[in-house]
């Protein structure tokens, strides 16, 4: 089973789950989802209306924890400690890997000193041994270490959940760039459009050469028959009086009358 197959049927499971119980309930199920080493999406958990009723009451903090799993990172969490629960060892597992997915959305080369940074990480060992066992043998992310450039080369990255506002983003670059494809089609039709005729014309000038090829040949052939026949006359017997036989021919007396 794929990882996109395991965790939708995940997702179905906290869905469902999430939309059984109310209240302080929900606050264990929040926790399990967090820590889930499956699950990496969790927007449409977000969205449940009995998770959406823990806003404004004393639970809401729970409800913050999961927004945070959702769209946040690392930092975000150290930013706003004293305003979530307490993250266990696999919470912060699971955040940090949510943390690279964040930062491969944005560059497919992730320096060791960037990664470091987010992730609190203080030694590149340490890194490389949590982007291998935790981030590749997920499944999560596909890539290379590159230890002589010290960075992180992706090659595959699991999408996290769009952010709200997120959506109306993507369309608009999506719609752009389908009107720039528009517009590189056209120019490839009409680049063709042109060749082709270029093609005819081509086509053309070269049987106009033919054809004067072919009238020269004839001209040509003409003339030559011409002086065929031409040499043909001069060159038979009595066709032509020499001239020295004309000469030498006595010419005859006129008697008077």
């Amino acid at each position: 089973m794929d990882i996109e197959q395991k965790q939708a049927e995940v997702i179905d499971y906290y869905v469902k789950q999430s939309s059984i119980v109310k209240g302080p309930v929900l606050v264990p199920l929040i926790v399990e989802a967090t820590s889930n080493p499956s699950l990496f999406a969790f927007s449409e958990i977000l969205s449940v209306p009995n998770i959406q009723e823990l806003e404004g009451t004393e639970n809401s903090v729970y409800s913050g924890l999961l927004r945070l799993f959702a769209y946040g990172t690392w930092s975000d969490y150290k930013s706003n400690a004293d305003h979530l629960p307490q993250l266990s060892a696999d919470q912060i597992l699971k955040l940090k890997q949510l943390t690279v997915l964040t930062q491969a959305e944005n560059n497919k080369v992730l320096p060791y000193s960037q990664l470091m940074q987010e992730l609190d990480v203080t030694n590149v060992r340490e890194l490389e041994d949590f982007l291998i066992n935790e981030c590749m043998y997920s499944g999560i992310v596909r890539g290379k270490l590159d230890q002589l450039q010290r960075c992180f080369e992706v090659q595959f990255a699991a999408g996290r959940d769009l952010r709200p506002g997120q959506l109306g983003n993507m369309i608009q670059t999506l719609s752009n760039w389908l009107s720039t494809s528009d517009n590189m089609l056209l120019s490839i039709q009409e680049k063709i459009n042109w060749a082709d005729n270029m093609g005819e014309l081509d086509k053309k000038h070269r049987k106009d050469v033919e054809d004067r090829v072919e009238e020269i040949k004839k001209v040509l052939s003409l003339k030559a028959d011409d002086l065929r026949t031409h040499e043909e006359i001069y060159s038979e017997p009595g066709g032509v009086m020499d001239y020295e036989e004309d000469r030498n021919r006595p010419k005859r007396r006129r008697h008077p009358m």
